[in-house]
């Protein structure tokens, strides 16, 4: 199975995801993954396809509580004509504190009511599409009306893929009952994807009566490469840093224990509480960065993904290359070739 190549990106000005976009279609990405903080996504995404058209977008992932299911269903069903297909929606549920303090939304059973989210809007889909007309009674979300003067204008590319974030029991099941692919969380061990997510997954489908198979799975990475431990130093210590931030969350901590690294979540946590950033960072062993993230030569890199994902993951996204594009210039090329190399057959 042939593994697609993305770029990560987050909030810019249009012009400036217009440039990204244009360089990394130049450089032979497949497409481009946008991230919803402090700017929504879809705007950005509109600049970048105009610029690049060959490139397939992606939200990862639009936050789905705070906004009508009607309002994810329309919004993706004009990206999806605009860029003549190549758009997946991708919908989390964020974390409680965002969704109601930061959004002032509900957040009650979140896997439950994102099953539902996802179950309304591709109803909207089926109904913008004119198979049928919407009706949908979920336990969170009702939908039934939709006069033709509200209807979007149609178009021939209404099979859009509609894929949720997951990480525990619960939310992973969800995904192998309804949504056509997972991002997987950035901090991940094979051990995990392996042990946890796709056991989970395969639950979720046979309560769903369908093939877990038919799940992708979008995997964001730790890439860290350069042809010399100093070139690298940096980006490990990036790499070392994010991943310990995520590691003080017991949403994602549960995988130090998983692979036998005892203690690590609170250290990290002391560490945090007292400011130490740096004393965070080298928490991570090499070890551990082993397990999450891929450090290599630029040459070696393509088959490092290949080896850990081919198989597995449909696509993975390049999680720090944007800081690295913009902070050395002279990677972009050497990315460029790695992107490539990763798309081609072994």
């Amino acid at each position: 199975m042939k593994v697609e190549f993305d770029l990560m990106t987050g909030s810019s000005t249009w012009t400036n995801a217009g440039e990204l976009a244009r360089t990394v279609e130049d450089q032979g990405f497949s497409g481009m993954l946008y991230t919803e903080t402090g700017q929504v996504p879809w705007m950005q995404i509109a600049a970048a396809a105009m610029a690049a058209p060959s490139l397939t977008f992606t939200t990862g992932i639009a936050v789905a509580f705070p906004r009508s299911p009607m309002v994810s269903a329309q919004v993706a069903w004009e990206l999806a004509g605009e860029t003549k297909g190549k758009f997946r929606l991708g919908l989390g549920s964020q974390v409680k504190g965002h969704v109601v303090r930061r959004y002032s939304s509900d957040f009650d059973r979140p896997a439950r009511r994102l099953l539902d989210y996802v179950r309304a809007v591709k109803a909207c889909f089926k109904a913008f599409r004119g198979e049928e007309r919407l009706n949908h009674e979920g336990d969170f979300y009702n939908l039934s009306l939709l006069p033709d003067a509200w209807k979007p204008r149609s178009h021939d590319f209404g099979e859009i893929k509609v894929d949720i974030s997951s990480v525990g029991p619960l939310m992973n099941s969800v995904a192998g009952q309804i949504a056509d692919g997972v991002h997987v969380h950035p901090m991940h061990s094979m051990h995990y994807i392996e042990n946890r997510l796709l056991p989970e997954i395969e639950q979720g489908a046979q309560l769903a009566g369908r093939e877990s198979s038919d799940v992708d799975l979008i995997v964001p990475v730790f890439a860290v490469a350069g042809d010399t431990a100093e070139e690298r130093a940096p980006w490990v210590h990036r790499a070392k840093t994010q991943i310990a931030f995520y590691g003080t969350t017991p949403n994602y901590s549960f995988q130090f224990e998983d692979l036998g690294f005892e203690g690590v979540t609170t250290a990290l946590r002391d560490k945090m509480g007292a400011g130490d950033l740096q004393g965070m960072a080298d928490t991570i062993s090499d070890d551990m960065l082993d397990h999450f993230a891929l450090v290599s030569t630029w040459n070696e890199m393509a088959d490092r993904l290949k080896d850990r994902y081919e198989g597995t993951a449909s696509r993975v996204v390049m999680y720090l290359t944007e800081e690295q594009m913009r902070k050395d210039p002279e990677s972009v090329d050497k990315w460029g070739e790695v992107a490539r190399a990763s798309r081609s057959k072994k």
